[in-house]
C-alpha cells in the first residue's frame, strides 16, 4: 500500500484530477465548469486530499492556463492526465469532470442504442470527442486492482460514459420499480390493439404515430433496463459482455443524468455552477462524508429533485452491496 505524508494525516496516497471546460470563445460556451473545479478542490482539501503537483492535476480552459501546456484540456492532455491518475498501485483516486457530454455512433456493436456516450475536450471540433470505450480502458482497465477510483461526471449523456458494467436502476427516490415499466408496456400494447383490430382511418394517424413512438421507446427501454434486478438494485448494462473477462475493479461513478438526459449549467446563490457538481457537494455538506454509496446517490437526487429534471445515476464495476461506506 502506498502512503503519503503531509501535515494532517497518514494513510493511502490520495490523488485527484479535476477538469473544467467552459469552451471559452466558442459557440458552445458554458459558464459554470471553472467554478465547479474550484468548489471541488476546496472540498477535496477538507477531505485530506493533498494539492501538491504530484498529487493533484487541475485542467481548465481559462486565461491562466497555457493553451500549449499539459494542463490545457485538449483530448490528448486529458487522456494523459487520466493515465497519470490511475498509474500507481495502492492509491485512492478521485476524478471530477465538468463540461459538455455527447454521443457518437457505436462501432463495437454492443450498444442496443447504437451510440456511445462521450466527454468533450476543448479541441473536439478538430480532434473529436472521447468515447466511453476509450474512457473505460484508460480509467478502469488500467486501474491497479488494489487502488480505488470515484468519478463524478457533470455533463449530458453521462450515464454510461465509462461503460461500467452495472448500474443502479431506480426511480428518482431510489426505489427499484421494474414491474412498473412492464405494466406500462402492457397498457401501451392494449391501447394500440384497437387500432390494429378496427378500421385504420386517416383520423387515427396521429394517435397511431404517438402510440408506435411510445412502443419503440418502451422496447428500447427493455433492452437497456433488464426486467431482473439483483438484490442490490443493480442491473447489467448491455455492453457488460465486452468486459466479462476483466478483473473487478473498485470504481464507482456518479453521473449527472441518464444517457438520454441533459445536465444543467445553473446559477445558484449568484454563482454559475454545474447542477450535479453543486448537488453532490451540497450532499457532502449536509450529510457529511460518512455515507454509503447508495445514500450519496439518494441524497444527491433529493437535493436536485424539484429544481432540475435530471436524475443522477450510480454505476459500478461489479455486483456489490451499495450500503458500504463510500471510500474517499
Amino acid at each position: 500500500m502506498a502512503y503519503y505524508e503531509d501535515e494532517r494525516a497518514y494513510g493511502p496516497r490520495k490523488k485527484s484530477l479535476l477538469i473544467g471546460i467552459n469552451y471559452e470563445g466558442s459557440a458552445h460556451q458554458l459558464r459554470g465548469c471553472h467554478q465547479d473545479t474550484h468548489n471541488v478542490r476546496e472540498w477535496l482539501t477538507a477531505m485530506g486530499y493533498p494539492s501538491d503537483s504530484r498529487s493533484q492535476v487541475i485542467m481548465r480552459d481559462d486565461r491562466y492556463t497555457d493553451p500549449r501546456g499539459p494542463f490545457f484540456p485538449t483530448g490528448h492532455n486529458m487522456l494523459a492526465a487520466m493515465q497519470w491518475l490511475v498509474s500507481e498501485p495502492g492509491t485512492v483516486n478521485f476524478l471530477h469532470y465538468s463540461g459538455h457530454g455527447g454521443q457518437v455512433p457505436d462501432d463495437s456493436g454492443y450498444r442496443a442504442s447504437g451510440f456511445d456516450d462521450t466527454i468533450v475536450p476543448y479541441d473536439f471540433e478538430e480532434n473529436g470527442q472521447i468515447p466511453s470505450g476509450v474512457l473505460h480502458r484508460q480509467l478502469v482497465t488500467a486501474l491497479p486492482p488494489n487502488s480505488s477510483l470515484v468519478i463524478i461526471f457533470d455533463c449530458c449523456h453521462s450515464g454510461s460514459a465509462v461503460e461500467l458494467p452495472y448500474v443502479f436502476r431506480a426511480d428518482e427516490d431510489g426505489n427499484v420499480s421494474m414491474m412498473d415499466n412492464v405494466q406500462a408496456g402492457m397498457r401501451l400494447m392494449g391501447a394500440a390493439s384497437h387500432l390494429i383490430q378496427g378500421d385504420f382511418t386517416i383520423d387515427k394517424v396521429g394517435e397511431a404515430r404517438q402510440l408506435f413512438a411510445g412502443a419503440q421507446s418502451f422496447f428500447r427501454g427493455l433492452t437497456h433496463r433488464p426486467a431482473e434486478v439483483d438484490q442490490y438494485g443493480l442491473s447489467q448494462e448491455d455492453f457488460a459482455q465486452e468486459y466479462s473477462g476483466e478483473q473487478p475493479k473498485q470504481v464507482w461513478m456518479y453521473s449527472g443524468c441518464r444517457d438520454d438526459q441533459t445536465s444543467a449549467d445553473a446559477s445558484i446563490a449568484g454563482s454559475h455552477v454545474g447542477a450535479m457538481s453543486w448537488a453532490f457537494l451540497e450532499c457532502m455538506r449536509q450529510f457529511g462524508p460518512r455515507q454509503s454509496y447508495i445514500q450519496v446517490l439518494q441524497n444527491t437526487r433529493m437535493i436536485l429533485k424539484g429544481r432540475y429534471a435530471q436524475i443522477p445515476q450510480l454505476s459500478v464495476s461489479y455486483e456489490q452491496d451499495l450500503n458500504y461506506m463510500m471510500r474517499l
